[in-house]
């Protein structure tokens, strides 16, 4: 069963802009390979982390929404975990069966 996926992931401050290009085509590319379908990726730019991470002050957040199976993530999450590119990510599923059920309560 496919769900809805939300991948966060920070990469280096000190990447070229083409490498950062470079590393963003590689993730959509595992994903669209690997059968992900709506791939959407969205550059949230350099921002100051709120602590270093591997001794880094800023980071260039990543935003990916894509619909999937959880092997998709699997796969991608590994790429992240191997890269010295990235230095956090996270993925968050989207339940949208949650959001109507929350809805009707407000209204009851």
């Amino acid at each position: 069963m496919s769900y809805d996926y939300e991948t966060m992931y920070i990469l280096r401050p000190d990447l070229g802009e083409e490498l950062l290009d470079q590393t963003i085509s590689q993730y959509q590319a595992l994903l669209r390979d690997q059968g992900a379908e709506a791939v959407e990726t969205q550059h949230r730019g350099r921002r100051r982390l709120a602590y270093d991470i591997k001794k880094y002050r800023e980071g260039i957040y990543v935003q990916m929404n894509y619909k999937g199976v959880g092997t998709h993530v699997a796969a991608l999450e590994r790429a992240m975990r191997l890269s010295d590119d990235v230095i956090r990510y996270l993925t968050i599923r989207q339940d949208e069966a949650e959001a109507p059920a929350e809805e009707e309560a407000a209204t009851a």
